[in-house]
């Protein structure tokens, strides 16, 4: 009966835990990319797409990035500023590679970040 009463704890605090999560914003269609966004999106697809899922926090090689820029902290911990972004992809973290990109990509992708 113990058992019983500690499922039900734990299925009411699981319920509880999820029920005042909210959740992340959508990312930005396609069709309403700015010309930034679209070249920042083929540089995604370039150098990020092989590890990352771009509109899922679920994880490929590395987290997916969905509402990256939207959220309180990188999974590092890390505030998601514009800085942090860039130090990451320019010098990697981890098991992520660097990412040697010029400002002008730069910029771009992480107007493409912005988007998700």
């Amino acid at each position: 009966m113990q058992m019983h009463g500690a499922k039900i704890a734990l299925l009411l605090g699981v319920a509880l835990g999820t029920a005042g999560c909210k959740p992340l914003p959508p990312s930005k269609p396609s069709s309403e990319w700015t010309p930034e966004e679209a070249r920042g999106a083929k540089v995604y697809q370039q150098y990020c797409a092989r590890c990352h899922y771009p509109t899922t926090t679920g994880g490929l090689h590395g987290p997916g990035l969905q509402a990256i820029t939207k959220i309180q902290a990188m999974p590092s911990g890390a505030p998601p500023t514009d800085e942090r972004l860039t130090a990451v992809i320019l010098h990697g973290r981890g098991e992520m590679p660097a990412t040697p990109l010029d400002d002008a990509r730069m910029s771009d992708l992480l107007a493409y970040l912005h988007s998700l």
